[in-house]
Protein backbone atom coordinates (compact mmCIF):
# COMPACT_ATOMS: atom_id res chain seq x y z
CA UNK A 1 0.00 0.00 0.00
CA UNK A 2 1.38 3.25 -1.15
CA UNK A 3 0.96 6.32 0.56
CA UNK A 4 1.03 9.49 -1.20
CA UNK A 5 -0.68 11.80 1.13
CA UNK A 6 -0.17 14.56 2.37
CA UNK A 7 -2.88 14.76 4.99
CA UNK A 8 -1.47 12.84 8.19
CA UNK A 9 -4.71 12.63 10.26
CA UNK A 10 -8.56 13.09 9.11
CA UNK A 11 -11.78 14.67 11.20
CA UNK A 12 -14.68 12.36 11.80
CA UNK A 13 -17.77 14.66 11.28
CA UNK A 14 -20.39 12.28 13.01
CA UNK A 15 -23.09 10.55 12.42
CA UNK A 16 -25.22 13.00 9.23
CA UNK A 17 -27.89 15.41 10.65
CA UNK A 18 -27.27 14.84 14.45
CA UNK A 19 -24.81 17.86 15.33
CA UNK A 20 -26.39 19.25 18.70
CA UNK A 21 -27.61 16.00 19.97
CA UNK A 22 -24.36 14.07 21.15
CA UNK A 23 -25.03 14.42 24.53
CA UNK A 24 -28.33 12.13 24.39
CA UNK A 25 -26.64 9.82 21.45
CA UNK A 26 -23.20 8.88 24.10
CA UNK A 27 -25.31 7.61 27.38
CA UNK A 28 -27.51 5.28 24.22
CA UNK A 29 -24.76 4.06 22.80
CA UNK A 30 -22.66 3.01 26.24
CA UNK A 31 -25.39 1.05 26.95
CA UNK A 32 -25.85 -0.63 23.97
CA UNK A 33 -22.51 -0.99 23.60
CA UNK A 34 -21.79 -2.56 27.11
CA UNK A 35 -24.63 -4.63 26.94
CA UNK A 36 -23.17 -6.30 23.56
CA UNK A 37 -20.03 -7.06 25.83
CA UNK A 38 -21.46 -8.69 28.93
CA UNK A 39 -24.01 -10.19 26.73
CA UNK A 40 -21.38 -12.22 23.96
CA UNK A 41 -19.00 -12.29 26.97
CA UNK A 42 -21.52 -14.39 28.95
CA UNK A 43 -22.48 -16.55 25.84
CA UNK A 44 -18.52 -17.25 25.59
CA UNK A 45 -18.36 -18.14 29.53
CA UNK A 46 -21.06 -20.61 29.21
CA UNK A 47 -19.51 -22.33 26.02
CA UNK A 48 -15.95 -22.86 27.19
CA UNK A 49 -17.15 -23.58 31.13
CA UNK A 50 -19.56 -26.35 30.52
CA UNK A 51 -18.63 -29.43 28.27
CA UNK A 52 -22.04 -30.26 26.99
CA UNK A 53 -21.53 -27.47 24.73
CA UNK A 54 -18.42 -28.54 23.18
CA UNK A 55 -19.69 -28.93 19.76
CA UNK A 56 -19.02 -27.82 16.27
CA UNK A 57 -22.70 -25.96 16.59
CA UNK A 58 -21.54 -24.11 20.21
CA UNK A 59 -17.69 -23.86 18.74
CA UNK A 60 -19.16 -21.56 15.74
CA UNK A 61 -21.25 -19.83 18.42
CA UNK A 62 -18.27 -18.77 20.49
CA UNK A 63 -16.44 -17.65 17.58
CA UNK A 64 -19.58 -15.53 16.54
CA UNK A 65 -19.83 -14.02 20.44
CA UNK A 66 -15.73 -13.23 20.06
CA UNK A 67 -16.72 -11.49 16.60
CA UNK A 68 -19.59 -9.55 18.32
CA UNK A 69 -17.48 -8.06 20.51
CA UNK A 70 -14.85 -7.33 18.45
CA UNK A 71 -16.52 -5.90 15.62
CA UNK A 72 -17.85 -3.24 17.60
CA UNK A 73 -14.67 -2.45 19.13
CA UNK A 74 -13.20 -0.89 15.57
CA UNK A 75 -16.05 1.51 15.54
CA UNK A 76 -17.33 2.31 19.10
CA UNK A 77 -15.14 3.39 21.23
CA UNK A 78 -13.68 6.20 19.02
CA UNK A 79 -17.84 7.33 17.95
CA UNK A 80 -18.36 7.27 22.53
CA UNK A 81 -14.91 9.45 22.07
CA UNK A 82 -15.93 12.06 20.50
CA UNK A 83 -19.62 12.20 20.96
CA UNK A 84 -18.33 12.49 24.82
CA UNK A 85 -16.70 15.84 23.30
CA UNK A 86 -13.28 14.64 23.03
CA UNK A 87 -10.99 15.39 19.68
CA UNK A 88 -13.13 13.86 16.48
CA UNK A 89 -9.20 13.20 14.92
CA UNK A 90 -8.04 10.19 13.77
CA UNK A 91 -4.74 9.30 11.91
CA UNK A 92 -4.10 8.51 8.49
CA UNK A 93 -3.01 4.88 9.32
CA UNK A 94 -5.49 4.79 12.27
CA UNK A 95 -8.23 5.53 9.09
CA UNK A 96 -6.69 3.02 7.16
CA UNK A 97 -6.39 0.50 10.53
CA UNK A 98 -10.28 1.17 11.32
CA UNK A 99 -11.29 0.30 7.32
CA UNK A 100 -9.69 -2.80 7.15
CA UNK A 101 -10.57 -4.47 10.61
CA UNK A 102 -14.10 -3.12 9.78
CA UNK A 103 -14.34 -5.01 6.56
CA UNK A 104 -12.13 -7.86 7.78
CA UNK A 105 -14.58 -9.24 10.81
CA UNK A 106 -17.24 -8.11 8.84
CA UNK A 107 -16.81 -10.14 6.02
CA UNK A 108 -15.58 -12.91 8.89
CA UNK A 109 -18.52 -13.04 10.52
CA UNK A 110 -20.89 -13.14 7.13
CA UNK A 111 -18.77 -16.34 6.35
CA UNK A 112 -19.53 -17.50 9.92
CA UNK A 113 -23.15 -17.35 8.80
CA UNK A 114 -22.73 -19.59 6.35
CA UNK A 115 -21.25 -22.04 7.64
CA UNK A 116 -23.46 -22.04 10.45
CA UNK A 117 -26.10 -22.63 8.09
CA UNK A 118 -23.87 -25.29 6.60
CA UNK A 119 -23.67 -27.16 10.05
CA UNK A 120 -27.37 -26.61 10.51
CA UNK A 121 -28.08 -28.50 7.29
CA UNK A 122 -25.63 -31.88 8.54
CA UNK A 123 -27.09 -31.80 11.91
CA UNK A 124 -31.03 -31.57 10.30
CA UNK A 125 -30.74 -33.85 6.87
CA UNK A 126 -27.88 -36.09 8.13
CA UNK A 127 -27.85 -36.05 11.95
CA UNK A 128 -26.18 -39.76 12.02
CA UNK A 129 -23.07 -39.09 10.32
CA UNK A 130 -23.54 -35.36 11.50
CA UNK A 131 -19.94 -36.25 13.72
CA UNK A 132 -17.93 -37.50 11.24
CA UNK A 133 -18.84 -34.94 8.52
CA UNK A 134 -18.25 -31.79 11.16
CA UNK A 135 -15.39 -33.19 12.83
CA UNK A 136 -12.95 -30.83 14.79
CA UNK A 137 -10.60 -30.57 11.50
CA UNK A 138 -13.50 -30.08 8.88
CA UNK A 139 -14.43 -27.10 11.48
CA UNK A 140 -11.22 -25.35 12.06
CA UNK A 141 -10.63 -25.76 8.09
CA UNK A 142 -13.87 -23.78 7.82
CA UNK A 143 -12.87 -21.14 9.81
CA UNK A 144 -9.34 -20.81 8.24
CA UNK A 145 -11.21 -20.43 5.06
CA UNK A 146 -13.26 -17.61 6.59
CA UNK A 147 -10.22 -15.60 8.06
CA UNK A 148 -8.58 -15.92 4.54
CA UNK A 149 -11.57 -15.00 2.32
CA UNK A 150 -11.64 -11.45 5.05
CA UNK A 151 -8.05 -10.88 5.16
CA UNK A 152 -7.69 -10.97 1.11
CA UNK A 153 -10.95 -8.95 0.84
CA UNK A 154 -9.88 -6.15 3.68
CA UNK A 155 -6.86 -5.77 2.10
CA UNK A 156 -7.60 -5.17 -1.18
CA UNK A 157 -10.33 -2.35 -0.22
CA UNK A 158 -7.50 -1.21 2.16
CA UNK A 159 -4.87 -1.13 -0.76
CA UNK A 160 -7.41 0.06 -3.22
CA UNK A 161 -8.28 3.33 -1.26
CA UNK A 162 -5.65 4.12 0.76
CA UNK A 163 -3.58 3.90 -2.53
CA UNK A 164 -4.86 7.09 -3.91
CA UNK A 165 -3.90 10.69 -2.93
CA UNK A 166 -5.80 12.64 -0.15
CA UNK A 167 -4.59 16.16 -0.99
CA UNK A 168 -7.57 18.46 -0.32
CA UNK A 169 -10.31 18.26 2.92
CA UNK A 170 -9.41 15.79 5.61
CA UNK A 171 -13.19 15.83 6.50
CA UNK A 172 -15.27 12.76 6.96
CA UNK A 173 -19.00 12.82 7.05
CA UNK A 174 -19.37 9.81 8.79
CA UNK A 175 -18.80 7.99 12.33
CA UNK A 176 -15.81 6.26 11.16
CA UNK A 177 -13.62 5.15 8.13
CA UNK A 178 -15.70 3.38 5.74
CA UNK A 179 -14.59 3.71 1.70
CA UNK A 180 -17.78 6.04 1.15
CA UNK A 181 -16.98 8.21 3.34
CA UNK A 182 -13.27 8.45 2.36
CA UNK A 183 -13.51 8.24 -1.55
CA UNK A 184 -14.86 11.62 -2.26
CA UNK A 185 -11.51 13.17 -0.13
CA UNK A 186 -9.10 11.64 -2.84
CA UNK A 187 -7.72 13.95 -5.62
CA UNK A 188 -7.24 11.53 -8.02
CA UNK A 189 -9.61 9.58 -10.10
CA UNK A 190 -11.80 7.00 -7.50
CA UNK A 191 -13.65 5.26 -10.58
CA UNK A 192 -11.47 2.21 -10.47
CA UNK A 193 -11.67 1.78 -6.08
CA UNK A 194 -15.26 2.34 -6.31
CA UNK A 195 -15.69 -0.01 -9.20
CA UNK A 196 -13.51 -2.94 -7.48
CA UNK A 197 -15.32 -1.94 -3.66
CA UNK A 198 -18.48 -2.39 -5.17
CA UNK A 199 -17.28 -5.77 -7.16
CA UNK A 200 -16.24 -6.95 -4.24
CA UNK A 201 -19.09 -6.30 -1.46
CA UNK A 202 -21.78 -7.23 -3.96
CA UNK A 203 -19.72 -10.92 -5.17
CA UNK A 204 -19.57 -11.63 -1.21
CA UNK A 205 -22.76 -10.59 -0.06
CA UNK A 206 -24.93 -12.05 -2.91
CA UNK A 207 -22.59 -15.92 -2.47
CA UNK A 208 -23.34 -15.75 1.77
CA UNK A 209 -27.14 -15.01 0.47
CA UNK A 210 -27.03 -17.95 -1.83
CA UNK A 211 -25.18 -20.59 0.42
CA UNK A 212 -27.50 -19.61 3.57
CA UNK A 213 -31.03 -19.37 1.07
CA UNK A 214 -29.81 -23.29 -0.60
CA UNK A 215 -28.75 -24.62 2.59
CA UNK A 216 -32.59 -23.53 4.49
CA UNK A 217 -34.41 -24.40 1.40
CA UNK A 218 -32.88 -28.33 1.71
CA UNK A 219 -33.30 -27.82 5.38
CA UNK A 220 -37.23 -26.81 4.96
CA UNK A 221 -37.80 -29.72 2.86
CA UNK A 222 -36.10 -32.48 5.20
CA UNK A 223 -38.32 -30.01 8.41
CA UNK A 224 -41.57 -30.85 6.24
CA UNK A 225 -40.86 -34.62 5.44
CA UNK A 226 -40.47 -35.36 8.98
CA UNK A 227 -43.34 -37.38 10.27
CA UNK A 228 -42.94 -36.93 13.78
CA UNK A 229 -44.03 -33.29 14.98
CA UNK A 230 -41.49 -33.12 17.91
CA UNK A 231 -38.99 -33.33 15.06
CA UNK A 232 -40.27 -31.03 13.34
CA UNK A 233 -40.21 -28.59 16.27
CA UNK A 234 -36.98 -29.69 17.34
CA UNK A 235 -35.37 -28.72 14.23
CA UNK A 236 -37.10 -25.29 13.83
CA UNK A 237 -36.06 -24.76 17.59
CA UNK A 238 -32.35 -25.51 16.38
CA UNK A 239 -33.07 -23.10 13.31
CA UNK A 240 -34.84 -20.50 14.29
CA UNK A 241 -32.02 -18.39 16.80
CA UNK A 242 -29.10 -18.75 13.61
CA UNK A 243 -32.01 -17.57 11.29
CA UNK A 244 -32.96 -14.26 13.34
CA UNK A 245 -29.63 -13.79 13.65
CA UNK A 246 -28.82 -13.53 9.87
CA UNK A 247 -31.42 -11.59 9.75
CA UNK A 248 -30.67 -9.10 12.05
CA UNK A 249 -27.42 -9.01 9.81
CA UNK A 250 -28.09 -9.13 6.56
CA UNK A 251 -31.39 -7.00 6.13
CA UNK A 252 -29.49 -4.23 7.36
CA UNK A 253 -27.11 -4.90 4.15
CA UNK A 254 -30.07 -5.27 1.94
CA UNK A 255 -31.38 -1.74 2.83
CA UNK A 256 -28.25 0.42 1.54
CA UNK A 257 -27.88 -1.99 -1.76
CA UNK A 258 -31.83 -1.68 -2.34
CA UNK A 259 -31.89 1.92 -1.69
CA UNK A 260 -32.56 3.76 -4.71
CA UNK A 261 -30.31 6.96 -4.05
CA UNK A 262 -27.63 6.71 -1.74
CA UNK A 263 -28.55 8.75 1.54
CA UNK A 264 -26.07 9.12 4.11
CA UNK A 265 -27.96 9.29 7.05
CA UNK A 266 -29.91 6.02 6.22
CA UNK A 267 -26.08 4.90 5.21
CA UNK A 268 -25.42 5.75 8.98
CA UNK A 269 -28.72 4.76 10.85
CA UNK A 270 -27.80 0.89 8.97
CA UNK A 271 -24.09 0.63 9.42
CA UNK A 272 -24.91 1.59 13.17
CA UNK A 273 -27.08 -1.42 13.35
CA UNK A 274 -24.93 -3.96 11.43
CA UNK A 275 -22.28 -2.88 13.47
CA UNK A 276 -23.12 -2.09 16.93
CA UNK A 277 -26.91 -3.31 17.25
CA UNK A 278 -26.83 -6.81 15.46
CA UNK A 279 -24.11 -7.67 17.77
CA UNK A 280 -26.01 -6.65 20.93
CA UNK A 281 -29.17 -8.40 19.79
CA UNK A 282 -27.35 -12.06 18.91
CA UNK A 283 -26.48 -12.62 22.55
CA UNK A 284 -30.32 -11.93 23.46
CA UNK A 285 -31.65 -14.00 20.25
CA UNK A 286 -29.08 -17.26 21.16
CA UNK A 287 -29.35 -16.92 24.97
CA UNK A 288 -33.43 -17.08 24.66
CA UNK A 289 -33.66 -18.92 21.61
CA UNK A 290 -31.61 -21.61 22.85
CA UNK A 291 -32.19 -23.96 25.82
CA UNK A 292 -28.85 -25.23 26.33
CA UNK A 293 -27.30 -21.64 26.22
CA UNK A 294 -29.89 -20.79 28.52
CA UNK A 295 -29.25 -23.57 31.12
CA UNK A 296 -25.63 -23.22 31.00
CA UNK A 297 -25.97 -19.49 31.62
CA UNK A 298 -28.58 -20.50 34.76
CA UNK A 299 -25.40 -22.45 35.92
CA UNK A 300 -22.51 -19.81 35.42
CA UNK A 301 -24.84 -17.40 37.70
CA UNK A 302 -25.41 -19.79 40.11
CA UNK A 303 -21.72 -20.19 40.33
CA UNK A 304 -20.95 -16.56 40.66
CA UNK A 305 -23.71 -16.10 43.21
CA UNK A 306 -21.89 -18.88 44.98
CA UNK A 307 -18.85 -17.08 45.11
CA UNK A 308 -19.17 -13.70 46.11
CA UNK A 309 -21.49 -15.32 49.14
CA UNK A 310 -18.49 -16.97 50.40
Amino acid sequence: MRNHTELTQFILLGIPKTQGVESVLFPIFLVIYLFTLIGNLLILTAIVSYSVLHTPMYFFLGLLAILDIVLPAVTCPKMLFYLSGQSRAISYPGCATQLFFYHFLGTIEGCLYSVMSCDRFVAICYPLRYSLIMRPRVCVGLVTVAWTVGCFHASILTAFTFSLNYCGSNKVDFFFCDIPAILPLACDDTSLAQTVGSAAVSFLVLLFWSTIFLYYTRIAIAILRMRSAEGRKKAFSTCSAHLAAVLCYFAPVAIIYLQPTPNHLVDAIVQIITSIVSPMLNSLIFSLRNKDVKTSLKKVFRKVMHTSQE
